[in-house]
């Protein structure tokens, strides 16, 4: 069998393939955050197609931390959609991760939070105070619990592409002069006392999003992230979903698997397992991946929203046959059929 579609478990969660649906924003949630139809339908067909894990939107720990379509998990009341959606997703047999996350100075409405106050796009944001941080940083802990109580089985923290968490890793945005900025070690104690949170209710696997290059000479690069997750490791982060960008609007040069080699550092150089991403597009390059031991999981964005079914697509490429849904039985590898 293709390592692709290798079972793999993680902290006891067994996925059935090395496929991760990327979690791609829809801004299609309601006035109150909570989930609709059409995610419903979005995250359902992505199911039937067969992907190992299906990693949920970025879901705002905060309405501070939300724009007008995202998804919240900052009340009680979104609860009910989410434990619904879990149940559905895994009774087409799939693993359901949440990604929780705040936009912080990347916040579209309104003034967003930010370390230092840094502008986005010329537009202002409000620096943190302490107290204004252990809000925050309690909220991420409060949405955990949420997610716990829905059936989630992965939560992963977004601390990548410029949002809240980025926003203090990085030194472009956290000029802090307090115990949040400065250092590396200052830099981090944000994401660094969010993990600590968020394992006191948290048992199952842990992941965090990183932007492991930040395109820009006094930004964060690979050797920062280096150290980051040797951190990360320590407090049990499980997984490390290296992508890149976002802090600034520095665009990358793009290529097919143009992140591959941030997820391959830091699974050779600590030792722990990554998820790639960026322009992977096809069961064979996914496989060379897995094959060249550069990565854990394929993180399936754009792909997958393209072709739903990008697991079976993917498969036919590779030479494998995979379990279909059972409505599909016989009608996705078979040959001579002939519609009636």
């Amino acid at each position: 069998m293709s390592m692709l579609f290798s079972p793999i478990t993680i902290r006891g969660v067994r996925l059935k393939n090395r496929i991760m649906m990327s979690p791609m924003g829809t801004l299609a949630a309601d006035q109150e955050g909570k989930l609709t139809e059409w995610q419903y339908l979005h995250y359902g067909a992505r199911a039937i197609g067969q992907a190992g894990l299906i990693m949920i939107e970025v879901t705002a720990v905060e309405r501070t931390g939300a724009d007008p379509g995202g998804l919240g998990l900052w009340d009680d009341g979104q609860e009910q959609r989410l434990r619904e959606l879990v149940s559905m997703l895994h009774r087409q047999g799939t693993a359901v991760g949440m990604q929780l996350g705040h936009a912080g100075r990347k916040k579209e409405q309104g003034t967003g939070f930010s370390s230092s106050g840094a502008a986005y796009r010329g537009k202002r944001t409000k620096p943190m105070t302490i107290a204004e941080i252990e809000r925050v940083i309690e909220a991420f802990r409060n949405a955990a619990v949420r997610a716990r109580r829905a059936g989630v089985d992965v939560i992963e923290l977004h601390g990548a592409h410029g949002y809240l968490i980025n926003d203090f890793l990085s030194p472009l945005t956290n000029q802090r002069e307090d115990m949040y900025g400065g250092s590396r070690e200052n830099r981090y104690r944000f994401l660094g006392r969010t993990l600590e949170k968020v394992r006191q209710v948290w048992n199952g696997p842990l992941f965090v999003r990183i932007s492991a290059e930040e395109y820009h000479p006094h930004g964060n690069h690979i050797e920062d992230h280096l150290d980051f997750a040797e951190r990360m490791k320590a407090q049990g982060v499980d997984l490390i979903d290296a992508s890149s960008g976002g802090v600034t609007d520095q665009k990358p040069e793009v290529y097919p698997g143009y992140q591959v080699a941030y997820a391959e550092a830091i699974r050779r150089q600590i030792g722990m397992p990554t998820a790639a991403v960026g322009l992977i597009t096809c069961g064979k390059q996914a496989e060379e991946i897995l094959r060249k031991g550069q990565a854990d999981l394929i993180a399936v964005g754009r792909a997958l929203l393209k072709d739903p079914f990008w697991p079976r697509t993917a498969a036919e490429q590779l030479g494998e046959t995979i379990s279909e849904p059972a409505p599909y039985r016989n009608q996705w590898f078979t040959t001579g059929y002939t519609e009636g």
